[in-house]
């Protein structure tokens, strides 16, 4: 008997995880087996301070806080780092329980999924991962599912070759990758410096024109000045961050020819060739050496056909992200058909498998070189039951 037909076979979401596990072994990805409890400080540095809502927390005698873990590709990326395989490629699969606070569903869960560690082949790679995500579903008995991609490496290259300024690029990306609404930032952005003077102008005008560097070196000494370390729970560097984003928006608006490009870059969804056109056509106009982050979606496009995805079915769109920090490139997300219409932004609809590339998650765990990582989730209950019904539906 094949795993997918143990899998269809099999009565119950732990069993018929059980079987797709069996299947990523079969492909070569080693069975992981993180802690439970894990370190809380990697998840909110990674995650954001939103996340602790949702975390269960406790603190070890020493005061370290410790949390269930909420999922498992940062349990699994410690564990490689702390191994003699840290820095070589390898690849781990991974099913358990994972806990989070989900309002009136259950709070502990099943998850299931597979990291790759260390290829340089990142194109197919990443195709790679889509293509054993597929399998996963169609595990379950979903042949036909929704694909949405999206590459935040491709943001990333256009606000860098738009060359503005720091705070608007650190901006922007934030709220690209936190799920802000973009659209209503970046026309925020296009308007007059507030009205009015405050009780830090003379910062604010010392800071105009400043970088990063020279904002957190100017705040740190104010403070010690002043003889303090922080304000209100935030650091220096928050509050430097602060100041010269004040600064710089005081300083005049968003310009209008990149927020056109942006605008445009944005717009830019469904068909992956298409797109590809489009992304060209727009970095010919605007005059922006976007041809590197543009050749590697191409050449990830190639090898997703070369492993029998139709491209064609799947919808790729310029704006589309997963609400996390540490993905840096192609990201993923599979959803039952008609579960939602367009992008999944905010709907509040779990998808059935979601990942991607997060190639900066090592060095922020430690790693002292960067280290290629890309990886998916499976979430088995969603699937057990889009699976159920599809095949009730077909019986």
């Amino acid at each position: 008997m094949t795993a997918t037909a143990a899998v269809r076979g099999a009565a119950g979401s732990a069993a018929w995880a059980d079987a797709l596990l069996l299947s990523f072994a079969q492909g070569g990805y080693v069975q992981a087996h993180p802690g439970i409890l894990q370190p809380a400080e990697p998840f909110l540095d990674l995650s954001g301070e939103d996340i602790r809502k949702s975390l269960y927390l406790t603190t070890d005698a020493s005061g370290e806080e410790l949390c269930l873990r909420p999922d498992l590709t940062i349990p699994v990326a410690r564990d490689y780092l702390a191994s003699a395989s840290a820095g070589k490629p390898a690849g781990f699969s991974y099913l358990g329980p994972v806990f989070r606070y989900r309002g009136g569903q259950p709070s502990e869960f099943l998850q299931a999924g597979i990291e790759s560690f260390g290829r340089q082949d990142r194109a197919a790679a990443d195709a790679e991962m889509l293509a054993l995500a597929l399998e996963a579903t169609a595990a379950f008995g979903l042949e036909d599912v929704e694909i949405r991609t999206g590459d935040v490496a491709l943001f990333t290259a256009l606000i860098d070759a738009l060359n503005l300024y720091p705070v608007w690029r650190r901006r922007l990306i934030k709220d690209f990758n936190r799920k802000i609404s973009l659209a209503e930032d970046i026309e925020r952005l296009t308007l007059a410096t507030a009205p009015g003077r405050n009780e830090y102008e003379g910062v604010l005008a010392a800071l105009a024109g400043s970088d990063r560097k020279a904002a957190l070196a100017l705040v740190t000494d104010l403070m010690s000045i002043a003889g303090t370390t922080n304000v209100g729970g935030r650091t220096v560097a928050e509050i430097a961050d602060r100041f010269l984003e004040q600064s710089t928006l005081k300083g005049g608006a968003l310009p209008r020819d990149a927020l056109d490009t942006i605008k445009r870059f944005l717009a830019i969804a469904g068909d992956p060739d298409e797109a590809v056109a489009q992304l060209r056509a727009l970095a010919a106009d605007a005059r922006l050496d976007l041809a590197a982050a543009i050749d590697e979606l191409e050449s990830r496009i190639g090898f997703m056909a070369a492993r029998g995805i139709d491209t064609k079915l799947t919808r790729f769109s310029t704006s589309f992200g997963r609400g996390l920090d540490y993905y840096t490139g192609f990201e993923f997300e599979l959803h039952a058909k008609g579960s939602t219409k367009g992008n999944s932004k905010g709907n509040g609809v779990e998808p059935l498998v979601a990942g991607g590339r997060y190639d900066g998650l090592m060095t922020q765990l430690g790693s002292p070189t960067p280290i290629p990582a890309v990886g998916f989730s499976v979430w088995i209950e969603a699937l057990t039951q889009s699976g159920t019904v599809s095949q009730g539906g077909a019986a």
